[in-house]
């Protein structure tokens, strides 16, 4: 599966276009008998669909000749001409719009491998999703806390934020990997009214992020969800949700999302207390 091409690593590859080629080898070994399912909705990934095996698509935005996608509140699955609801959009019990795609991926491969629609919707109906991952962590005096340290780019961190309709205070930061982060200005604009800078790139992250919400430099992680909570009204989203890698300060992006949640149930006891 190839669910979308966007800029990342670009510290190690160069450029876009190449690491679009280094995703795209995985099809490589491919035969006749094999399928690869690639988001239609990407810019850049039906570019890299392959020529050995069977194609498939998924789509939220239209319909597809093979493959996956959403049609109105219906995800059907289409193959030869052949369409079979496989499940309801209210069966996705995760955030975001992305999640929506990762659902119309998953679904077409698992009917691809011969699970019957009852199957498939009742394994998105039970999954409660994973760690690091846009991961609830708790509700304090009003503010709910999520993890999502496995937003190691850009892209990532767009999807987060736009799972949540506003209020966000969200902590950017950590080894930067080449990546641009006037991209995230539009959609910190829309959802978040501040943003904590932690790690190595808070200095370059601070620069392109220049005059869109209010940006204070936290250093650390303990210190950015210290302050978050300082500024969080009820209501409000504190995001852990980096657009970096982890690597300045943290031994990987587990670490980092694990420290974050400690941390946050310390602030809970105190509270409480």
């Amino acid at each position: 599966m190839l669910l979308n091409v966007t800029p990342d690593h670009l510290d190690r590859h160069g450029s876009i276009e190449a690491y679009g080629r280094a995703k795209a080898r995985m099809f490589e070994n491919q035969t006749a008998e094999d399928a690869a399912v690639i988001n239609a909705d990407d810019a850049i990934a039906p570019q890299y669909a392959p020529s050995g095996p069977r194609v498939f698509y998924f789509s939220r935005e239209k319909r597809v000749a093979s493959g996956c996608y959403l049609r109105g509140d219906e995800i059907v699955f289409r193959c030869d001409g052949t369409e079979t609801v496989l499940l309801l959009r209210k069966d996705i019990g995760l955030r975001g719009s992305h999640n929506i795609e990762n659902v119309l991926a998953a679904a077409a491969a698992a009917r691809l491998a011969g699970a019957e629609p009852v199957a498939i919707a009742e394994g998105v109906r039970t999954f409660a999703g994973v760690e690091h991952r846009i991961e609830y962590v708790a509700t304090i005096s009003g503010v709910e806390y999520f993890n999502d340290s496995k937003a190691t780019n850009v892209d990532a961190t767009l999807k987060a934020l736009d799972a949540f309709p506003g209020n966000v205070l969200v902590i950017l930061g950590g080894k930067d990997k080449g990546s641009d982060y006037r991209i995230l200005r539009q959609a910190l604009r829309s959802h978040a009214r501040m943003a904590l800078l932690i790690g190595s790139a808070a200095e370059k992250i601070e620069a392109e992020l220049a005059g869109v919400i209010p940006v204070e430099r936290a250093e650390t992680l303990a210190r950015a969800v210290e302050i978050a909570a300082r500024h969080a009204r009820p209501g409000d989203i504190v995001l852990l949700a980096p657009a970096c890698a982890s690597f300045d300060q943290f031994e990987n992006f587990e670490q980092r999302g694990r420290v974050f949640k400690q941390l946050v149930r310390e602030l809970e006891k105190e509270h409480a207390a």
